[in-house]
């Protein structure tokens, strides 16, 4: 990260101006989701970052993986989230390296909570943690404000997560097969980004199984799959 004389780039090559920052703090006021599915879990999350009332960013990341098939979900501070997210990335390492085994998404997720609770004060942070592991295969965890823990077959969060309580309850189905889950994740995110002023830009995707992860990246407006990897 690059600092100016009159203001800060953050990592994303975006200016910031500094008098915007001490008003507001850089926020991931979003909507975000994570579904169980047949095979797996799928993760979705919108890109817009803001400063205040400034769209600090249109295509921020809030995808973001802790190990090798487990991942979360960031809303509230990116600041916060961003630091809470590497350290458990490197916790998850250390707990590889000394039990020779990959850890579950259960022990990510009480490593995140633990985190979260035990500073509950300092942070704004509510996460979604997601995974795939051979002992449980796919399973989602939330988190809220304060630190709290729950396992979910489906978990949504962030400001635009108000508008689609009705819609998810509606369209969610157990042991969907992928191209459905794909496709109630995309229609519930569209929802949110059309309702939700806190929320915009893209939608971002991860599917995971046990063969690993495969991003999927869709413009709002439209089916059409801009990007898969």
């Amino acid at each position: 990260m690059e600092f100016g004389n009159t203001g800060m780039l953050n990592e994303d090559g975006i200016h910031l101006d500094m008098d915007r920052l001490k008003k507001g703090e850089v926020n991931l006021g979003t909507s975000i989701m994570a579904i169980t599915f047949k095979d797996g879990v799928i993760l979705g999350a919108d890109s817009r970052t803001t400063t205040g009332a400034y769209i600090a960013n249109r295509v921020t990341d809030k995808l973001t993986q802790v190990h090798d098939t487990i991942w979360c979900c960031r809303s509230g501070s990116a600041a916060d989230t961003q630091a809470v997210a590497d350290v458990v990335k490197y916790q998850l390492e250390l707990y590889a390296m000394q039990f020779a085994t990959p850890p579950t998404t259960q022990i990510a997720a009480a490593m995140f909570q633990e985190l979260c609770y035990a500073n509950k004060d300092q942070l704004s942070a509510g996460l979604i943690i997601a995974g795939w592991d051979e002992r449980h295969g796919g399973q989602v965890y939330s988190i809220p404000l304060g630190g709290s823990l729950h396992k979910q077959a489906y978990a949504i969060g962030g400001s635009g997560s108000t508008y689609i309580y009705g819609y998810c309850d509606a369209h969610w189905k157990e042991g969907m097969e992928e191209a459905e889950a794909v496709e109630f994740v995309k229609g519930a995110l569209k929802e949110a980004i059309k309702w939700d002023g806190s929320s915009g830009g893209v939608i971002r995707m991860v599917v995971l199984t046990g063969k690993g992860a495969d991003r999927h990246l869709y413009l709002p407006d439209s089916d059409y799959k801009v990007r898969h990897q």
